[in-house]
């Protein structure tokens, strides 16, 4: 024994033992927290260029919150690359197994156990150092981040797919079943009551219309956004990732028909309750209720869309929330996509946010005991303009923001349509408010360059389409859909659905029909132009995911380190 330790003094010095004690808290002198500027203050702060190089450690609790899910975030993601690495090496091997086997089949001979046997004994099929790092890593995640609790900690790092519940395809049917029932009964009642004729009915759709067609735009279009994702998981675009979900919190095509067609139902109830109890000579009198019922439906919608419980997908009501709040704060928030998208699908929304402020005013105001519609007043024809404007000037200042951050002069170009989409709305709702021949021949102009400059920046910008020296002729070397004649198709309805907004200036509206209707018919067309929209914007981006090889993302690390350039050698 002695003489072991005099050999492992003499061997091992005193700086080896020193080297392998842990780091002293000397080295927290050099690590430094990174600011990602992702606040409104820490975005001005950036801009007044009074952020300092070096953020000091400061060890708040808000701090080590924000520290904590950065870190799990991080973890996160190297886990998710470390389990592509080891799926793509076992799928590689596997496949030359499978090639080797397919040869002796054809060939009639046994050559595959030498080729087999070198690839077994390769770095690629020997090695296990991507398993032993997955294993470090799910260690330290389990002991660090989910108090010791394996399930917890897996169920976090390998999240399970979502099953499909038969009571959620039994509910959608039961609600899609009862809103078909629910027009057809609505058809009826109009029908055996001429309503259609009777006087009243302008009056009645002056003040019903807007207050109504809100849900209608509303579930419009929550059933082009299931249909696209149908097509997105049809034709294998990755749209989760594009949208930066986590894991298994994605909604399917049935998930989100299902509170389409349940808002649909409750709708269309009211408005039968509305009809029933305007007709029935016991509440006829009391038109004040009846008109009260948009309204509750309304509150409950705003109530279920922020109620903080887990229940109807919170986690999917908390991300468009999110978005919604980081669209509301542009620019002071760094752009990803679903903010901006969030806010194109905005702006095909415009009659819905004129439709909410016409709650405001209807209910306010106290309209509704009267039942007339009396906010045609010059304050609320300013609002009607801005109301309009709002989604158009939000994503201006998005492209703004990517265009001093990105230093790209597309996104200068893009904030350009969309100021001239939101000169054409001016036009067109001044022409809406006071029918001059002037004012239309302006609004006309406007819309006609408005609409040429979208159409152009639709079709060949975010759908990437209209190349002329593609394989695929007039179109891209790479599609999904197999067949060219849909793309087509899309780019000659995107551009009619388009003139759709022309026909409320050219044309003036037919004495049949009443022209809040005609506002919605258009707006209605316009929510369905953005449906087609959706789904080829996102192809192209998914198809350049694809050509840049970018599967996953990076994750910031809250901290960096910095030697000291100064120090004595």
């Amino acid at each position: 024994m002695n003489a072991v330790n005099e050999n492992v003094g003499v061997t091992k010095p005193i700086m080896s033992i020193k080297g392998s004690r842990p780091a002293t808290l000397e080295i927290l002198d050099h690590v430094h927290m990174n600011d990602m500027m992702e606040t409104p203050i820490s975005t001005i702060k950036g801009c007044l260029n009074i952020l300092p190089d070096k953020t000091e450690l400061r060890f708040s609790k808000e701090n080590l919150n924000k520290i904590e899910q950065l870190l799990k975030k991080a973890f996160f993601e190297f886990y998710h690359k470390l389990r592509l690495l080891k799926s793509y090496s076992f799928l590689n091997v596997l496949a030359f197994y499978k090639i080797m086997k397919k040869y002796d089949k054809i060939a009639s001979r046994r050559a595959s156990k030498p080729y087999v046997k070198m690839v077994d004994n390769s770095y690629l099929g020997s090695s296990d150092e991507v398993i032993k790092l997955m294993e470090r890593v799910e260690a330290t995640f389990i002991k660090h981040f989910s108090n010791s609790n394996r399930s917890k900690g897996m169920n976090t790092l390998r999240p399970k797919a979502k099953r499909e519940r038969h009571r959620i395809t039994f509910s959608l049917g039961f609600c899609a079943g009862s809103t078909i029932a629910l027009i057809l009964a609505l058809a009826l009642i109009i029908r055996a009551n001429n309503i259609i004729d009777h006087e009243h009915r302008p009056r009645y759709l002056d003040a019903m219309l807007p207050l109504y067609s809100l849900f209608g735009f509303i579930v419009l279009h929550m059933l082009l956004y299931a249909a696209t994702v149908y097509f997105w998981r049809h034709y294998r675009v990755n749209y989760p990732y594009i949208y930066g979900f986590k894991e298994g919190t994605g909604l399917g095509y049935r998930e989100i028909l299902l509170p389409a067609f349940s808002l649909a139902t409750l709708a269309l109830g009211t408005v039968l309750a509305n009809l029933d109890m305007n007709m029935d000579p016991i509440t006829k009198d009391n038109k004040k209720f009846t008109r009260l019922l948009p309204l509750g439906l309304a509150l409950l919608v705003i109530v279920i869309l922020f109620c903080p419980f887990n229940i109807i997908y919170r986690s999917s009501r908390c991300f468009l929330l999110t978005s919604a709040f980081r669209c509301i704060c542009a620019p002071l928030y760094k752009v990803v996509l679903p903010d901006f998208f969030l806010a194109d699908q905005l702006t095909s929304q415009v009659e819905a946010l004129r439709s909410l402020e016409f709650y405001l005013c209807y209910y306010a105001w106290r309209n509704y005991e009267e039942g007339k519609n009396n906010c045609n007043t010059d304050v609320f024809n300013t609002f009607y303009f801005l109301v309009a404007a709002v989604p158009y000037w939000l994503r201006l200042l998005q492209c703004l923001r990517r265009l001093y951050e990105e230093k790209d002069f597309m996104q200068g170009l893009n904030g350009l349509k969309y100021f001239s989409t939101i000169v054409a709305i001016a036009t067109r709702t001044a022409f809406s408010l006071n029918r001059g021949i002037g004012w239309r021949i302006i609004a006309g102009i406007a819309s006609a360059i408005a609409m040429i400059f979208g159409t152009y920046w639709d079709l060949v910008i975010d759908w990437g389409l209209l190349q002329r020296n593609s394989k695929n002729r007039w179109l891209r070397d790479k599609l999904l859909v197999p067949h060219n004649s849909i793309y087509f198709g899309a780019m000659v309805m995107n551009v009619l659905l388009r003139f759709a907004w022309l026909q409320t200036v050219l044309r003036p509206t037919p004495r049949y029909l009443h022209r809040k209707t005609v506002v919605a018919v258009v707006a209605c067309l316009e929510i369905i132009r953005r449906g087609i929209w959706n789904f080829f914007r996102l192809e192209n981006e998914h198809l350049n995911n694809v050509g840049k090889y970018r599967a996953f993302k990076s994750a910031p690390l809250p901290f960096n380190y910095h030697e000291d350039k100064n120090r004595d050698e």
